[in-house]
C-alpha cells in the first residue's frame, strides 16, 4: 500500500530520503473492530457537537477531505482527495522529531500517526494517533489562508535551533506515549512515564528556538481559537479530536488571551487539560505573528548569538557568511574579539561547505571529515573587504595564485601560508580561498598548522544566518531512524480478541444492514457477564436495536 500511496499523490515524490524514512505502511488490516468503534464514537460526538463551536472551515474540510465518520481512513483515500487542495499524509510510527515533524509541514505533507487511541483515553490522549491527526489536523487545511500558515511555520521551524533539553523532553513525551497506549501497561508505569514528562518540563531552562516556536504551533494548531474573544470558534486539531477538551475549553475558566507574539513564552503540559487558550481574530494574524516570531531567529539575524546557539545545541546546523558560503557540521568553538564580535568560528567532526544549499564540489564531509575553521571579518587597516576586492585589489594586495603572503584581521586572527587558488559565486565575488604550508593564529594561540594540510578560508565580513540542520541534505547521512515492526497496540490478549470478535459480529451487521436482534440482545448478556466494564461495545448494540 505504501507504494502506491507514494505512486498516487506527486506531492510526496518531492519528499527527501531523510524524511521518508519515517513513513511508515499503515498496514489497514491491523485496525481492530474496537478500534473501528473507538473512531465511530469520537467522530459522531464530534460531527454532532462541533458544528456549534468549530471554525466553518472544520466541517467544509471534513468533506473536502473524505474522512468518514464511519471508518478510519486510509492513507490512500486522504492522498486521492488531499491531491486537490495541494497537500499529502503519510502514516508515521508514533512522535518523529520535532525538525522532522515541521519539514513535512513544509513540503506540505500532514504527518499521522497510524494508531489509535484505546477506549481507556478516548476522550484524550497524549499519544499522537489517527484520531487526531486526520480528523483534527486534515480538515482545517482546506482553509487555503490556514494552509499556507501551516506550511511556513513548517518551512521556519525545521530551521530552528534546539537543545539538548528538547531532545529530553522528545524522549520523554515519546516514551509517555507508548507507555499509555500499551494495553499490558500498569498504572504504576503510566505514573511513572507522566511524572518523568513532568519533571524535564519543568527542568528545561532557558527556552531554545526550537521550543519557542513548538509553543507558537501549540497555541495555534494544536490548541488555537479564532474569531471573538468572548464567543470564540475552536480550530486547533487537539481540541477537535478531544471530545472533552472541545466542550470544556470554551467554559469561563479557561482563560482566553489575545494571540501575540507571548504566546512563545508561553510552555505547556501535554498531560493535562490547558488552564489558559489564546484566540487569534483571524487565520491571517497567525502568519503576521509567525513573520515576527521568525524575525528574532538565528535564520536571520546570524551573528554571535547565531553560533553560540548552534553550539550549545550540540547537533549538525549551518552558519552562513554573507558572501553566501554555508558551512554545516556540529559547532564547537566561537573566538570573540574585545567587542565582542565573533572573529573565528571552528566546527569538530565531518563538515560540508555549501552555496544556495547546494554543496561546494570538493567540499563535502570526505574533504573536511575532522571539523573546520575560518576567520569572520576584515583585515586590519584595508578598508574593502576581501569579498568586495576586484581582480587588481586582490592582486594589489598578493592574494593571488603563488604568492606566499600573510593576512592579518581585525582581531588578532593571522593567515600565513601560498596561496593556491579561489572559488566564486555566479556573481564573480570571492567566497573560498586555498592555502598550502598554511598557519592560522589568534595571537599566540594555534589553530591549524602546515602538517594539517590544505587550508580553506571562508571569506565573508559576518555571519548573516545560522540555523538547524544542514544547508545540502545530501551532504551528511541523515538515515538513523528505526521503525518499529509492530505497533503497540496490535498485540492482544487472548480475551481481548473474543471481545475484538463481537464488536466485528456487531460491526458486520451495521454494515451490512442485517440487524439481528436477538443475537445482539445475546451480545449484551455476554457482555454482561464477562465485559462488564466494556461501555463502547453496549453503546453500539443500544444503537442497532433503537
Amino acid at each position: 500500500m505504501l507504494k502506491q500511496e507514494l505512486q498516487y499523490n506527486e506531492i510526496l515524490k518531492r519528499l527527501p530520503k531523510h524524511l521518508l524514512q519515517y513513513v511508515v505502511d499503515q498496514n489497514y488490516d491491523h485496525y481492530a473492530p474496537i478500534d473501528q468503534a473507538v473512531w465511530r464514537h469520537v467522530m459522531h460526538k464530534n460531527v454532532k457537537y462541533l458544528p456549534t463551536v468549530a471554525h466553518h472551515s472544520y466541517l467544509e474540510g471534513l468533506n473536502l477531505t473524505g474522512i468518514s465518520t464511519e471508518e478510519i481512513p486510509s492513507m490512500y483515500g486522504m492522498n486521492r482527495i488531499l491531491k486537490d487542495i495541494g497537500w499529502a499524509a503519510v502514516a508515521v510510527d508514533g512522535l518523529i522529531p520535532s525538525a522532522a515533524f515541521m519539514e513535512f509541514q513544509a513540503y506540505n505533507v500532514l504527518v499521522i500517526a497510524a494508531d489509535i487511541r484505546q477506549v481507556d483515553h478516548i476522550e484524550y490522549t497524549p499519544a499522537p494517533d489517527i484520531i487526531h491527526e486526520s480528523a483534527g489536523h486534515a480538515p482545517i487545511i482546506a482553509n487555503p489562508e490556514y494552509a499556507e500558515y501551516l506550511r511556513r511555520m513548517g518551512e521556519i521551524g525545521c530551521r530552528a535551533i534546539s537543545s539538548a533539553k528538547d531532545q529530553e523532553l522528545f524522549e520523554a513525551v515519546r516514551n509517555l506515549a507508548i507507555v499509555k497506549e500499551n494495553r499490558s501497561s500498569s498504572k504504576s508505569e503510566i505514573d511513572e512515564a507522566e511524572n518523568h514528562v513532568i519533571q524535564v518540563q519543568d527542568n528545561m531552562g532557558t527556552p531554545s528556538e526550537m521550543s519557542l516556536i513548538k509553543n507558537l504551533h501549540w497555541w495555534t494548531v494544536e490548541y488555537g481559537l479564532i474569531g471573538d474573544l468572548k464567543n470564540p470558534k475552536i480550530y486547533g486539531a487537539g481540541l477537535l479530536s478531544s471530545i472533552g477538551e472541545s466542550k470544556s475549553c470554551l467554559e469561563d475558566k479557561v482563560t482566553k488571551i489575545p494571540y501575540t507574539i507571548e504566546a512563545a513564552y508561553q510552555s505547556f503540559d501535554v498531560t493535562r487539560p490547558q488552564p489558559q487558550l489564546f484566540v487569534t481574530p483571524d487565520f491571517a494574524h497567525l502568519s503576521f505573528v509567525l513573520e515576527e516570531f521568525a524575525n528574532q531567529m538565528a535564520i536571520r539575524k546570524g551573528g554571535l548569538s547565531g553560533i553560540e546557539k548552534l553550539i550549545n545545541s550540540k547537533e549538525l546546523g549551518t552558519a552562513e557568511y554573507n558572501t553566501g558560503l554555508q558551512i554545516s557540521g556540529i559547532f564547537s568553538e566561537v573566538i570573540t574579539d574585545d567587542y565582542h564580535q565573533p572573529i573565528y568560528i571552528q566546527t569538530s567532526g565531518p563538515t560540508a561547505l555549501s552555496y544556495q544549499q547546494k554543496e561546494l564540489i570538493g567540499h563535502g564531509t570526505y574533504a573536511h571529515p575532522h571539523g573546520f575553521g575560518s576567520p569572520i571579518g576584515k583585515l586590519k587597516n584595508i578598508n574593502i573587504p576581501i569579498e568586495k576586492m576586484s581582480p587588481f585589489d586582490l592582486s594589489a594586495y598578493k592574494i593571488r595564485e603563488g604568492e606566499r603572503i600573510n593576512l592579518s584581521f581585525e582581531g588578532g586572527i593571522t593567515i600565513e601560508g601560498e596561496v593556491i587558488t579561489g572559488k566564486r559565486n555566479l556573481q564573480g565575488t570571492i567566497i573560498l580561498i586555498a592555502f598550502k604550508d598554511c598557519t592560522v593564529k589568534h595571537y599566540e594561540r594555534l589553530l591549524f598548522s602546515p602538517d594539517m594540510g590544505i587550508y580553506h578560508m571562508a571569506v565573508g565580513t559576518n555571519i548573516v544566518s545560522a540555523f538547524s540542520g544542514p544547508a545540502d541534505y545530501e551532504s551528511f547521512d541523515l538515515i538513523t531512524h528505526k521503525i518499529q515492526d509492530v505497533p503497540m497496540s496490535v498485540v492482544k490478549e487472548a480475551k481481548l480478541s473474543t471481545l475484538e470478535g463481537l464488536y466485528q459480529e456487531v460491526r458486520d451487521m451495521r454494515s451490512g444492514n442485517c440487524i439481528d436482534s436477538k443475537r445482539l440482545e445475546a451480545i449484551e448478556l455476554q457482555m454482561k457477564s464477562e465485559y462488564a466494564s466494556d461501555w463502547l461495545l453496549r453503546e453500539e448494540i443500544r444503537e442497532l436495536l433503537l
